[in-house]
């Protein structure tokens, strides 16, 4: 099945939701000690190759592994040219703080390099010496950390909405940064009422979950959010940690993207054009940093465009992933 032969419906904004099942996509679930603590991974669907390459999937703040279902759904039914061709040694980790993963212990072990290195950790203990990475929102800061710090190992990067160049500076300098990303900005303060509250923070995000007031508060990150499946939101409310999105914030803020130079790999990303998380300029200043870097716009899409447009986003990043493997 080819993406011209696919059900109209497959097309339709939002049309896949979430699940937390990782049998419906072949994948088994591990733990793996890493120097971010143990980390809980959904894998599978191996290749038998002996030089596989991994293709790892880094959800972003306020996810898990879940969030990529609704791509998985998608590839399944045939939107990359046919089943499984793009994901074939599949390697999903909760990162650290987030799912199934527990924050680390240690403040120096939360940040953002320490994050990265876990990640290839993960990778390496299942058997992987070499990747791609698909990073969404924080995601993608994580996997441009990882392409910098492990430069033969990293092949390609794949990002959906990396939140960037804007956020870091919105964490260094909320005030000033208003005007630009207000929607983060607001749930940045929200996020630090909240996290001094503890658990009672952590445990009223749960409860509002299956509330309107809550589909409302996170309506800004979808583009028609009245057209986002229930399970998307309860997703979200579970992994909204108030605790663990500030504390990846300030090290979102304290990261050098200097570091970015030394990406060798080809970086492809794509922002939603209604993406409220990703500063205007993210793309261009992305470009004049990483070598080889292409941006582009998902239209009609919001802060999730692998749930909201996950079709176009396979057709758009991951052909050319496969030609790249070809060459």
């Amino acid at each position: 099945m080819n993406s011209s032969e696919l059900p109209m419906a497959a097309r339709d904004y939002g049309h896949f939701g979430v699940t937390a099942d990782p049998e419906a996509f072949g994948l088994v679930t591990s733990v793996a000690l890493t120097s971010a603590g143990p980390i809980t991974v959904r894998h599978g669907r191996r290749s038998g190759r002996d030089d596989a390459r991994a293709i790892i999937l880094l959800h972003g703040a306020a996810g898990s592994w879940s969030t990529f279902t609704p791509l998985l759904s998608a590839a399944d039914l045939g939107a990359t040219g046919g089943a499984y061709a793009s994901f074939e040694d599949l390697v999903i980790p909760d990162l650290a703080g987030w799912g199934d993963s527990a924050l680390a212990t240690r403040a120096e072990d939360r940040s953002i390099e320490v994050v990265a290195a876990s990640v290839a950790e993960v990778a390496r203990s299942l058997g992987y010496d070499r990747w791609m990475i698909v990073g969404h929102s924080l995601g993608g800061f994580v996997a441009l950390e990882l392409a910098a710090a492990e430069q033969t190992a990293t092949e390609r990067v794949l990002l959906v909405s990396p939140t960037t160049f804007g956020v870091a500076a919105a964490v260094r300098q909320p005030f000033r940064e208003l005007r630009n990303l207000p929607a983060y900005v607001g749930m940045l303060g929200v996020m630090l009422v909240l996290a001094r509250l503890g658990r009672f923070g952590t445990r009223f995000v749960a409860l509002i979950g299956p509330t309107r007031f809550f589909r409302r508060s996170m309506g800004p990150l979808f583009a028609h959010p009245g057209r986002i499946a229930q399970s998307v939101y309860r997703a979200l409310a579970a992994e909204a940690r108030p605790l663990s999105f500030v504390l990846a914030s300030a090290c979102a803020g304290e990261y050098d993207a200097r570091r970015w130079a030394g990406i060798r790999c080809p970086v492809r990303s794509l922002r939603g054009s209604r993406d409220v998380f990703v500063a205007d300029d993210d793309h261009v200043r992305l470009a004049a940093t990483i070598p080889d870097f292409v941006g582009g716009i998902l239209d009609d899409a919001g802060h999730f465009g692998q749930i909201e447009r996950p079709v176009e986003v396979l057709e758009r990043l991951f052909p050319a992933t496969r030609a790249s493997a070809a060459s």
